[in-house]
């Protein structure tokens, strides 16, 4: 085993140059940086949020309820479609529920 170690040693010694000070220096800054996002982790998502609004705004209660209908006459459409070769009869009364939607 302490030849695998050495020989482990020999080869990562050149390329793991780190001193202990240095090493310190990387986890403290890296709690350091943790306990900053854990500090101001509202503030974090607020910024975040407002950045996604900023990108995609958020539709009005009109906007919505517009789509809404929009995508309900399209599925109507498709089922008109669907209805039209087999049942003549539920492709009228689908065609006259659309009318009124």
């Amino acid at each position: 085993m302490s030849t695998f170690a050495s020989a482990l040693y020999a080869v990562s010694a050149p390329v793991l140059e780190i001193s202990l000070l240095n090493a310190l220096q990387i986890v403290l800054v890296i709690v350091a940086a943790g306990a900053f996002a854990l500090l101001f982790k509202p503030l974090l998502v607020g910024i975040a949020r407002a950045m996604v609004l900023v990108v995609r705004p958020k539709l009005s209660r009109e906007q919505r309820l517009a789509r809404q209908q929009m995508r309900e006459a399209q599925s109507l459409k498709r089922t008109l479609g669907k209805m039209d070769g087999v049942s003549p009869s539920n492709a009228a009364e689908l065609r006259a529920l659309s009318s009124r939607a």
